[in-house]
């Protein structure tokens, strides 16, 4: 019978490295029965499956198949690793294009005095000027929260110290025991 003192698990042995699956169906691997292929010194037209795979060898290249939800699937006779190279490529390249939004963030307390607010103020114009977005926060410590007002007119008044260099993206709002509010960098000031 069964043994009930062992725990059971349920993963599957593990031998060796594990390949990671193949983005692309190669040769063989097509299960479409006709496919359309493209390619250089090629005739584009819909050729069986086989037909298609020795038009590959023959050139000494592979078969690819680069749309498979079509109708036919398009197959592109191409040399394997390198079309796989180029994709990498092309991934990197848009990676690299995309905008990295950075958000740096200034706290406050509700009783800030004048200096410490304009020394904040000061690094908040130094981080919209880098492009950065600013997230002004007062913490309110305690029964500080009593003076949310206070709060309020705070970032209302850093906010108004960074109409040169960005504009407020969202109002000072309650959360919590804190209140924010978020400045972005104005277009053309980075």
């Amino acid at each position: 019978m069964f043994n009930n003192n062992k725990p059971s698990y349920n993963k599957p042995l593990r031998r060796g490295p594990q390949r990671p699956e193949e983005p692309y169906r190669v040769n063989e691997r097509i299960t479409a029965p006709k496919v359309r292929v493209v390619g250089d010194e090629i005739k584009v037209d819909v050729y069986p499956i086989q037909q298609a795979i020795k038009l590959a060898q023959d050139q000494g290249l592979d078969l690819v198949e680069i749309s498979p939800n079509a109708d036919p699937p398009v197959c592109k006779i191409v040399d394997y690793s390198k079309f796989k190279y180029e994709q990498k490529k092309k991934q990197k390249e848009i990676k690299s294009k995309a905008v990295k939004v950075v958000l740096k963030e200034i706290r406050f307390g509700p009783n800030t005095d004048e200096h410490d607010f304009n020394f904040k103020l000061k690094h908040a114009q130094n981080f919209l000027k880098e492009g950065a977005k600013v997230k002004a926060t007062v913490f309110f410590a305690g029964r500080s929260i009593v003076y949310k007002e206070r709060g309020e007119i705070l970032l209302l008044k850093f906010a108004q110290g960074l109409e040169d260099f960005g504009k407020v993206e969202q109002l000072p709002k309650l959360e919590g025991k804190r209140m924010g509010m978020i400045v972005m960098p104005k277009a053309g000031k980075k």
